[in-house]
C-alpha cells in the first residue's frame, strides 16, 4: 500500500520537476557554464569592473532599504487586518494581491504617469504651490526607484506578517496591561518578539526581490543608476557584448539571492523546530501531571 503511494506521488512530482529542469537547472547550467568558458577569467574582468562594485553597492542599498520601508508599512497593514472579520481579511488579501500579477514595466509606468513630471500627484502638488521638477523627477531617483518596488514588496510582507498575527493570543496583551504595562509596552515586549521569525522571512524574500528586479528598474531609471541587473544588462546591450562577464555577473547575483533565501529558510526551520520542541515538552507535561 505504502510502495503505491508512493509511486503515484512520484508521478504527481513529474511535471513540477521536469519543469523545474527545464526552466531552471537546464539555463542555470548553460549560465554557469558560460561564465567559465574563458577559464574563469570572466570573474577577473568583473571583479576588476568599478561599475560593477558600484553596481553591487546600489543593489545593497536598494536590498535593504526597500524591504526595511516594506516591512514597516507591511506590519502596520498587518495589523489593522488581522483585527477585522474573514470576509474583510478576504477582501483586502485580493486587492493587495494585484500588485503580484503585474510585471514590472506597467508598474513602472503606472508610477510615471502618476509621480512623474506630468503625473497627477505631481500636477495636484504643483497646484499646492510645490516644484513640479523637484517632485517628478522624485521617481526617477534611486530613492523613487526603491518606492516603486515596495509597490509589490509590500503584499508579500503582509503575505508573511498575517497570518502569525491572525493567531497571535491577544490576552497575553490583556495580562500584560492588567499587570501595568502600557499598551506600547505590551505591544513591544510580547507581540514583536513573537514576530520575529516573520519579520527576518519577509525581510529576506523582498530583499532577494528587490536584488533580481529588472523591468521596473529599467523603465523608471534605465542606466542612469547602478545596480546589478542593469549592469547585467549592459554587458549583453547594444553597447556590449561581453556574454562571459554578463554570465558571471548573473552567477553573482543568483549567489547572493540564494544566500539571502537560505538565511530565510534556516530561521523558519528553526522556528518549526523550537515549535515542534514545545509542543513535545508541553504534553509530556500534561501527560505526567
Amino acid at each position: 500500500m505504502m510502495g503505491r503511494r508512493a509511486h503515484i506521488l512520484l508521478w504527481l512530482a513529474l511535471p513540477a520537476t521536469v519543469f523545474l529542469a527545464v526552466f531552471f537547472i537546464l539555463p542555470l547550467i548553460f549560465v554557469v557554464g558560460d561564465s567559465l568558458s574563458d577559464g574563469g577569467a570572466a570573474f577577473g574582468r568583473v571583479a576588476a569592473d568599478p561599475i560593477f562594485w558600484s553596481g553591487l553597492r546600489g543593489s545593497m542599498a536598494i536590498g535593504i532599504s526597500a524591504p526595511l520601508f516594506s516591512l514597516v508599512i507591511g506590519y502596520f497593514v498587518s495589523l489593522h487586518m488581522a483585527r477585522k472579520s474573514e470576509r474583510f481579511r478576504a477582501a483586502m488579501m485580493f486587492v493587495i494581491s494585484l500588485p503580484l500579477t503585474f510585471s514590472g514595466l506597467v508598474i513602472a509606468y503606472g508610477f510615471i504617469l502618476t509621480f512623474g513630471r506630468a503625473g497627477f500627484v505631481t500636477t495636484l502638488l504643483a497646484k499646492l504651490g510645490a516644484d513640479p521638477a523637484v517632485i517628478g523627477g522624485f521617481i526617477f531617483s534611486p530613492l523613487g526607484l526603491g518606492f516603486a518596488y515596495s509597490y509589490y514588496l509590500i503584499p508579500r510582507v503582509v503575505m508573511i506578517l498575517l497570518p502569525p498575527l491572525i493567531n497571535f493570543d491577544h490576552s497575553q496583551i490583556l495580562a500584560a496591561k492588567s499587570m501595568g504595562a502600557s499598551g506600547f509596552r505590551a505591544h513591544f515586549d510580547i507581540l514583536l518578539p513573537q514576530l520575529v521569525p516573520g519579520f527576518i522571512s519577509a525581510f529576506c524574500l523582498t530583499s532577494a526581490v528587490a536584488f533580481g528586479a529588472y523591468g521596473t528598474a529599467l523603465a523608471l531609471v534605465g542606466t542612469q543608476v547602478n545596480i546589478l541587473p542593469l549592469v547585467l544588462y549592459s554587458k549583453i546591450a547594444e553597447t556590449g557584448n561581453d556574454l562571459p562577464a554578463a554570465s558571471a555577473i548573473s552567477v553573482v547575483l543568483m549567489s547572493i539571492c540564494i544566500l539571502v533565501i537560505t538565511v530565510a529558510e534556516t530561521v523558519t526551520a528553526r522556528k518549526g523546530s523550537r515549535s515542534a520542541k514545545g509542543g513535545k515538552s508541553a504534553q509530556s507535561a500534561m501527560v505526567a501531571g
